[in-house]
C-alpha cells in the first residue's frame, strides 16, 4: 500500500519551520513527504496579517520561546544575529537543488544553528560552501526556480495556507511546530476531524467584529 503524502510547506525565516524541521524523519516513516519553500511574507500580504516579528513584544516571545523548546527537546539552537531575514536565496537554493529533506535540513541548520544568514554576503558564501555549490547567484537566477517559488505560494495560498510550517494532508491543513502529533494522529485515523466537535467549528459564525464599534 502507497504512503499517503504530506506537503510540508516552510519558510527558512520561521524559526517554528526548522524546529518541526529536525522532527521530518517521524512523518517519513507513515507517509511521504515532500518539501515545498514558500515565502512566508507573501501570506501576510494575502490574509492581511502582521508577521510575528512585526510586533514587537510577540517578537521577543516567539524567539525566547524557540530558544526554551529546543533546549527542552534537546534540538540545536542558535538565535540568528538577525531576524527576520531575507531568505530568498535560501528558499531559491532548496528549490534549485530539488527539494530533498537533507537538503533542506542542512539549509535550516546552517541558519538556525550556525548562524548563517541567506542575505549576509558571508553567510549566502559560507551556505554555499557548506552545500558544495560554487554557483549559487546562477543557480537561483534561473527563471524556472524563481517562477516555481511564486507558483508554490500561489497554490498554497489556494489550498487555503496562511501560516509556516504548515502540512497538507488529503485537503486537510495543519498549522505550527506543536501540529504534528495531530497530523500523525490524522495519517493513523483519517476519520479523526469527523468527530462532531470537529465538523461544527467549519460553521462557526462570529457574534462580534473587532472592527466594528
Amino acid at each position: 500500500m502507497d504512503k499517503p503524502i504530506v506537503q510540508w510547506f516552510f519558510d527558512f525565516v520561521s524559526p517554528f519551520a526548522y524546529l518541526q524541521s529536525v522532527r521530518l524523519q517521524q512523518l517519513e516513516a507513515v507517509a511521504r513527504v515532500e518539501c515545498v519553500p514558500v515565502l512566508f511574507a507573501g501570506f501576510l500580504n494575502y490574509w492581511g496579517q502582521l508577521g510575528p516579528a512585526e510586533v514587537p513584544p510577540k517578537k521577543t516571545f516567539i524567539l525566547r520561546q524557540c530558544a526554551w523548546r529546543a533546549r527542552r527537546d534537546g534540538i540545536p539552537y542558535n538565535t540568528p544575529s538577525s531576524h527576520p531575514f531575507n531568505p530568498l536565496r535560501g528558499l531559491r537554493l532548496a528549490i534549485a537543488l530539488g527539494c530533498e529533506r537533507e537538503v533542506v535540513q542542512k539549509i535550516f541548520h546552517l541558519i538556525w544553528v550556525d548562524g548563517q544568514l541567506p542575505d549576509d554576503q558571508a553567510g549566502w558564501a559560507l551556505i554555499q560552501s557548506k552545500l558544495e555549490i560554487k554557483n549559487g547567484e546562477s543557480l537561483i537566477s534561473r527563471k524556472e526556480v524563481k517562477s516555481t517559488l511564486i507558483v508554490n505560494g500561489e497554490s498554497a495560498i489556494s489550498k487555503g495556507v496562511f501560516g509556516v510550517p504548515t502540512c497538507l494532508v488529503g485537503g486537510e491543513l495543519f498549522w505550527g511546530d506543536d501540529c504534528l502529533d495531530m497530523v500523525l494522529d490524522y495519517l493513523a485515523d483519517p476519520k479523526l476531524l469527523d468527530e462532531p466537535n470537529m465538523r461544527r467549528v467549519g460553521a462557526l459564525t462570529a457574534s462580534a467584529n473587532r472592527l466594528q464599534r
